[in-house]
């Protein structure tokens, strides 16, 4: 379960919160369609750990784009005097 949500979170990291929102459904929704678990309240704990996974992955995504985008900024001239 890990991997996948970790992954997820990395490849559609952009858009965070639409992200986290479809992990924590998305997840314990395959896990009933599937019949791996039935509808119970461990759905509860499925869609936490799915958010919290893909949370990971969108941190991850974040972190490389931001990091991304200062390497590309341009040097300011006043910097260098």
């Amino acid at each position: 379960m890990i991997p996948p949500m970790i992954l997820f979170g990395a490849i559609f990291g952009r858009w965070w919160l639409l992200t986290l929102v479809a992990a924590a459904l998305g997840w314990p929704l395959l896990l009933v369609v599937t019949d791996v678990v039935g509808v119970n309240a461990s759905l509860v704990g499925a869609a936490a750990l799915a958010a919290a996974n893909a949370g990971l992955g969108v941190l991850i995504h974040q972190g490389l784009l931001h990091g991304y985008l200062r390497l590309r900024r341009p040097v300011s001239n006043e910097v260098l005097h």
